[in-house]
């Protein structure tokens, strides 16, 4: 998970081989993380596809609505499927354990640790302050991976879940391996695709929309860009969902929804002629 943060930002960082493309053209892929933690979170994400911008959506395997987010990927075909590897489980009242055992990455209850890198608001309880076993992480990737795959046979590539899978070298290897092994990753990547960030807002939706108007007036053709948000729902459920530090998801998530569904958002991307884009346009 990520909260909007600094100013903004643009960050390289490698995606697997794609073709070549127009140098006119301005390309833009929007992904959806952390399909599977909540029914809201499900939903907002398959708004966002239905209604919107978004063209990508990372499932997190071990997580309560997994089997929902199966069915609604699925459902609707046309919605690129990532996996969202995941070595944690970060929220205060609701939790899931890994699929296989790792007693290295887990809690005295079974669940995953709630963080990969030390926090202040949990003392002791992330992967790196523990002995953790990279046997135990590959099983455990290896499990999600195939699971997902058995489920959703047209995934395409795999993401990583609060940063878990470039903890260390040694986990950034094994994730490199397991990709080509799954043929996830058909060729090694040579092409930067830019990570758009939204920089500090205002905590309103109108504030988020107005910030990515003028976000998509910068795209340069010739381009390739990514957006990662997580969609969401301001309802019961997703207000129950929170973990020290951020306590706001609910509406924080609600925004994102609002934003990428906003008519606004699509006409500028419209008018701009740029190319709303998936992983599958990225092998």
């Amino acid at each position: 998970m990520q909260r909007i943060t600094s100013t903004i930002l643009f960050l390289f960082f490698i995606l697997p081989g794609y073709s070549c493309f127009s140098q006119n053209e301005i390309r833009l892929l929007v992904r959806g993380d952390d399909m599977g933690y909540s029914h809201s979170g499900n939903e907002a994400i398959l708004k966002c596809y239905k209604e919107g911008i978004e063209r990508s959506a990372e499932i997190l395997v071990p997580s309560p609505w997994f089997p929902e987010a199966v069915k609604m990927l699925n459902e609707n075909p046309g919605l690129d499927a990532g996996i969202h590897l995941c070595l944690t489980s970060e929220w205060d009242n609701v939790k899931w354990r890994p699929l296989t055992h790792c007693p290295s990455l887990t809690d005295a209850n079974g669940y995953l640790l709630p963080k990969v890198r030390p926090d202040k608001y949990y003392p002791g309880q992330s992967i790196l302050e523990n002995d953790w076993k990279i046997q135990e992480i590959e099983n455990e990737f290896r499990a999600q991976i195939e699971t997902a795959v058995r489920n959703v046979p047209r995934i395409t590539h795999l993401s990583s879940h609060m940063g878990c899978t470039t903890m260390s070298n040694e986990v950034s290897e094994l994730v490199d391996r397991l990709a080509k092994e799954y043929k996830l990753v058909k060729r090694s990547a040579k092409n930067k695709v830019k990570i758009l960030s939204y920089g500090e807002v205002s905590n309103t939706t109108v504030g988020l929309t107005a910030r990515l108007l003028q976000i998509l007036d910068t795209l340069q053709p010739g381009n390739t860009y990514m957006l990662v948000e997580h969609p969401g729902l301001d309802d019961t459920e997703l207000q129950a969902i929170y973990h020290k530090g951020y306590e706001n998801v609910a509406e924080a998530r609600q925004r994102v929804t609002d934003s990428w569904t906003d008519k606004r958002i699509i006409d500028k991307i419209r008018k701009r002629n740029i190319k709303l884009i998936s992983y599958a346009d990225l092998e």
